[in-house]
């Protein structure tokens, strides 16, 4: 017994039924009480309506049997409506409840390893847009079919009970007919097989064709190449080859409709043949006999009623949010030190045979750095350079305390990161990343979300040479009134800005990682130098492709395979004749010939704008 709970528990339906509640108390126990009398309304008909003829047949008063076959009736009728708007009111309370939830489960882990597990991809792709009306109704609409069917059910098993005051005999046999077609056609049994990995895998292939078709970053590229009937050819078919996993889950797919007939016929003729018998020889009077003939025809409700395809369209992500709680928890985790942080990086900042591979199948673990040591000078500017994959973005992760190294250790001053508060360190860094946000709110907010005054945003705006592109108080996209959209370079000297900006108000280490690639190469060399005269006392680590900008750099580093190959200035690394060297001259030679064009002509600007990404 103790196993069968279990097991019940364990089923996605159960953990959403335990989340109606959690989500709406009063709302939840509206919908399940309508649920229950809207059940018992058809076995309380069958007795109102035995009553009435029991008491037409003994010519007592009509009123009191009519009355309540009328507010049964009525009941019938009202409890329905009713029922489906409480349903819906839940079904939005639900799905806000469980959004909230998967908001929470996403942001509240202090790394980032949880968002890039591939082991959570199918629960967070299901979860992210349930309640959008893609892969199944939104949950306002699902309520009012999932109430049906166990409405049916509970209708269904209490005409059953009614007809136990004729016979014992006679519910077991006839609900137990009924029942046994679930498990012979196998109509709700093979639910759990529509939400295997391979279907989840086809579901999210299927939503990002979608998205393809319908977000604007796609736009361009789809017009441009000509693949707009490429990838609405590609949604369908993914959609197809979903909709085809699933219906061979839920197929009839050993059709055994001829045994369930047989079995339904069988239970059936033997009540209804007892019921007359017993009618004939008048051991059943009339209106037992009403009762009992409607309750019988009421429990076949039991065949269409319980477990839906709406019960587990709903089921199957509710559970995977609440899964995803304490999965993303877990792998988003990182040590939590309470040392204080203020005034670091005052020495330098240490990588100590450091040792790091991003969250992976046992099989496909890759380490991204291995052994990896370096030593950066507090106060001085590293540059950092390598082929695509060689971990220069990891380094500024694990600096942002994004992940935590999976051998060795980070030190700060001589202090192991993980032992620092982890708020106040990130206090201390300044960081643009490739794919930096861009927020749909003011030019104010998106230099300064966590406030800033006035004259500290605009000398940053200044430094990052983003002056005059907008009033701080105009929203940064076209969506709303007076709002404006910036090109790719403005928005890039905004985070910049926002880096720049964070230097003012505290911060000890500025981390860029490609921060000018949507610049030419004059505003990039225009930036950078800004950028080292704003960030002169502190420490800056610079993560680029372009030779022309890391050469101002104190030192450069040559990143292979997670492992430091080359280490000095430029004049050094030249000199030295080595990999940094190779890349500079392929780079600059490159660029001499595009300066150069067909008819030989020189370049303008020559070794000091090259412009050539040699590493992609």
């Amino acid at each position: 017994m103790i196993a069968v709970l279990e097991r019940l528990q364990a089923r996605n339906e159960w953990t959403f039924i335990k989340a109606l509640p959690e989500a709406d108390p009063v709302l939840a126990a509206s919908w399940w009480t309508l649920l229950l009398m809207r059940g018992l309304l058809p076995a309380l008909f069958a007795i109102a309506m035995g009553l009435l003829v029991g008491a037409v047949q003994r010519g007592e008063p009509l009123a009191g049997a009519l009355g309540l076959v009328g507010t049964v009736f009525v009941l019938m009728q009202v409890l329905g409506p009713a029922h489906l708007a409480v349903g819906a009111n839940l079904g939005s309370r639900t799905a806000a409840y469980l959004y909230d939830r998967l908001t929470m489960a996403c942001v509240e882990p202090p790394g980032m390893g949880h968002l890039e597990n591939p082991e959570l991809t199918n629960d967070l792709t299901m979860s992210r847009d349930f309640d959008l009306g893609i892969s199944g109704p939104p949950l306002s609409t699902s309520m009012d079919f999932i109430a049906s069917g166990l409405v049916e059910m509970v209708a269904g098993l209490a005409s059953a009970a009614v007809l136990a005051a004729y016979a014992w005999w006679a519910p077991l046999l006839l609900a137990g007919a009924w029942l046994g077609t679930h498990w012979l056609l196998r109509e709700s049994g093979v639910w759990k097989d529509r939400e295997t990995d391979e279907v989840r895998e086809a579901q999210r292939h299927a939503d990002y064709a979608y998205r393809l078709a319908v977000d604007p970053p796609a736009a361009k590229e789809l017009r441009l190449f000509g693949l707009a009937t490429w990838t609405v050819e590609r949604f369908r078919g993914y959609r197809r080859h979903l909709f085809e996993l699933r219906w061979e889950a839920t197929r009839l797919r050993q059709r055994p409709v001829l045994w369930s007939l047989l079995l339904v016929l069988f239970a059936n003729l033997v009540v209804f043949a007892s019921l007359a018998l017993a009618a004939a020889d008048g051991t059943l009077g009339l209106d037992r006999m009403v009762t009992f003939a409607s309750a019988a025809v009421s429990t076949s409700m039991i065949a269409f009623g319980g477990l839906s395809w709406a019960l587990d369209g709903a089921a199957a992500p509710a559970a995977a949010v609440l899964r995803l709680q304490d999965a993303m928890r877990r792998s988003g985790a990182l040590v939590i030190g309470d040392a204080p942080a203020a005034q670091l990086p005052a020495r330098e900042v240490r990588f100590r045979n450091v040792r790091f591979a991003y969250p992976s199948t046992p099989d496909t673990e890759e380490p991204v750095l291995q052994g990896f040591d370096l030593t950066i000078p507090a106060g001085s500017s590293l540059a950092i350079v390598g082929k695509n994959g060689a971990g220069k973005t990891t380094l500024a992760k694990l600096l942002c305390r994004l992940y935590d190294p999976t051998e060795g250790s980070i030190e700060i001053d001589g202090i192991d990161l993980r032992s620092l508060d982890l708020e106040a360190w990130r206090n201390r860094i300044a960081a643009v990343f490739q794919d930096f946000v861009r927020f749909e709110l003011s030019l104010r907010d998106n230099v300064a979300p966590a406030g800033a005054p006035d004259e500290v945003i605009l000398s940053a705006l200044e430094q990052a040479g983003a002056t005059g592109l907008a009033d701080l108080d105009t929203i940064l996209a076209r969506g709303y009134a007076g709002g404006t959209d910036l090109s790719g370079g403005q928005w890039q000297r905004i985070a910049l800005a926002r880096a720049l900006c964070a230097v003012q108000c505290g911060a000890g280490l500025v981390l860029l990682d490609e921060p000018t690639a949507q610049l030419d190469v004059r505003g990039e060399a225009e930036i950078f130098d800004r950028i080292l005269t704003a960030t002169r006392d502190v420490t800056t680590i610079l993560i680029s492709h372009r030779f022309s900008t890391v050469r101002h750099a104190d030192r450069i580093c040559v990143l292979e395979q997670g492992r430091v190959v080359e280490l000095g200035s430029h004049q050094e690394l030249m000199a030295a004749k080595g990999r940094y060297h190779t890349m500079f001259e392929l780079q600059a030679s490159r660029f001499a010939q595009d300066a150069e064009g067909p008819e030989g002509s020189e370049g303008s600007e020559g070794s000091e704008g090259m412009d050539y990404d040699v590493l992609s």
